[in-house]
């Protein structure tokens, strides 16, 4: 299975990760806008495999000058996101079995997160975890973008729990293959249901303080998340 390439212009690419506001940022933080930008539209399936990436038309889109769009291009890169080309870059197309191996990978990192979280935690961060799921809960007609929002803040909310950067750091770079509006909107209401059910299991270990309990739940729930993204991916 590989995700579907898309037979997208330079101009698409450019117009999807442009901002209404093209002011320019200061030059101190320009590289990280343009590089989080850019990441984020791949993540979220903004940016579709092989779409193509040019320096130029970036850097006009943005509004921002080709040194930080160049540097942003080559971390990208670098982290094996996207992939050069005859001219410029474009978005990577992932193989099955690579995208089974980032899965496996966030499983390893993810579940190891919740388990520090069930012994580092605050009891007010704790709290705040449980109240994106009762968030979660009480929509009864979640949007896509709700879904994937507050799946974000719940995973980000355990990570920042866990207290330990280097692995928040790893398990960034290993979501390329993640949930975002398109898997969304693929899910059936089963799916969602699960992975609501995997969510409690991940938040009353975590009450608990039951760190083994924490760390199975999330691993579980990681390769749910990988069997739907199996199962709809190829649509």
């Amino acid at each position: 299975m590989k995700a579907h390439g898309t037979t997208a212009t330079t101009a698409t690419a450019a117009a999807t990760v442009a901002a209404p506001d093209t002011e320019q940022a200061p030059s101190g933080r320009a590289t990280n806008e343009v590089y989080e930008r850019l990441r984020s539209a791949i993540v979220n399936g903004e940016l579709r495999p092989n779409m193509p990436l040019i320096e130029a038309d970036l850097s006009r889109a943005l509004a921002v000058s080709r040194t930080p769009i160049r540097e942003s291009l080559q971390r990208l890169s670098a982290e094996g996101v996207i992939a050069p080309r005859k001219r410029g870059f474009a978005v990577r197309e992932f193989s099955a079995e690579e995208i089974q191996e980032t899965y496996e990978v966030r499983a390893a990192l993810e579940s190891y997160g919740a388990r520090l979280a069930a012994e580092r935690a605050s009891d007010a961060e704790i709290a705040a975890i449980a109240a994106i799921q009762t968030e979660r809960e009480a929509e009864e007609q979640p949007t896509h973008q709700f879904r994937v929002e507050t799946n974000r803040r719940f995973h980000a909310a355990i990570m920042a729990a866990a207290r330990n950067k280097r692995l928040a750091d790893c398990v960034f770079q290993f979501g390329q293959s993640y949930f975002n509006q398109r898997i969304a909107r693929l899910m059936s209401e089963q799916d969602y249901q699960r992975n609501q059910a995997d969510h409690r299991r991940i938040v009353a270990a975590l009450k608990a303080r039951d760190a083994g309990a924490a760390e199975a739940a999330m691993r579980t729930h990681i390769m749910h998340t990988f069997l739907t993204f199996q199962r709809v991916g190829s649509l």
